[in-house]
């Protein structure tokens, strides 16, 4: 893939698998903007988190869905389907802009840690590509997901517009309808699933389970994802993939672990590499 033209080069992935509805709307707002490539699952991989294969084979093939459309099928998940736009479709020339989505369903609080959609937009802002990631509340495979497509065409003009900063990215969320009262800046909601695994019983007689269970929110705020979604509102959160619990880090400076600090590093206790090179 190289730049045609003066337009941004845009990479375009999903974790509900490349026949989606979702990712033909978001394929076509971005052609009102840029250069297009689709890289996307060759079968549905919700929930799939940030998963990648490792010992076994990724299958990875050019698909012709759609006229005019550059767009890839692979056997692989999410994250996947980033990593090999960006190696082999671009060839390390790095994309303009990274977008995943629109998936069927919502993507909100704690569901950003299980999303293969937001899996795939964290990787390209590892990949030091702006990123964004889109969901709506309707997991139906006909939604309708006309009422979304201006925000989205906005969000992506600021975005290539501005920059993100550095290993940032944007979790954005609409909610089911045309009822819209705007976009919100929010924090994402202190939210989980209370589950259950319903148990059944296969033609054989054997035990198996389903995953059952209700979203509860425990966050009151009024700046949350959760609570702008309620209020027809679309919700946007920057969402960092560095983990680090960073005001954890003096509580535990205070922690006595039994370890003797003061123990100097001599030629005693230093090891040796297998180079040769002294290690400590």
């Amino acid at each position: 893939m190289t730049k045609q033209n003066t337009k941004p080069n845009i990479l375009v992935v999903n974790d509900d698998g490349i026949t989606a509805t979702g990712i033909k709307n978001l394929m076509e707002v971005m052609q009102e903007i840029g250069n297009v490539v689709v890289v996307a699952p060759d079968s549905p991989q919700s929930g799939m988190g940030h998963a990648i294969t490792i010992g076994k084979p990724i299958r990875f093939d050019k698909v012709d869905l759609y006229d005019g459309v550059e767009m890839y099928k692979c056997s692989g998940t999410p994250v996947d389907c980033v990593k090999l736009g960006v190696n082999k479709i671009f060839k390390g020339k790095k994309p303009d802009l990274c977008v995943s989505g629109i998936n069927h369903g919502l993507n909100n609080s704690i569901n950003v840690l299980y999303s293969g959609t937001m899996s795939a937009a964290v990787e390209g802002a590892i990949e030091k590509i702006p990123s964004i990631g889109f969901s709506m509340d309707d997991f139906a495979a006909d939604a309708d997901f006309s009422h979304t497509k201006k925000y989205i065409k906005s969000i992506c003009e600021q975005v290539l517009a501005n920059g993100l900063p550095e290993g940032t990215l944007l979790n954005v969320n609409f909610p089911k309808g045309d009822k819209l009262k705007g976009i919100k800046i929010c924090r994402q909601a202190n939210a989980k699933w209370m589950e259950e695994f319903e148990e059944r019983t296969d033609p054989y007689k054997r035990p198996y389970y389903w995953l059952t269970g209700v979203f509860e929110n425990f966050d009151n705020g009024q700046d949350t994802d959760v609570w702008a979604l309620e209020n027809n509102y679309v919700s946007i959160v920057p969402v960092q993939f560095d983990l680090t619990a960073h005001h954890a880090i003096q509580t535990l400076n205070s922690w006595d672990f039994g370890i003797d600090h003061s123990v100097k590093k001599t030629a005693a206790n230093k090891i040796a590499a297998p180079d040769g090179l002294n290690l400590g």
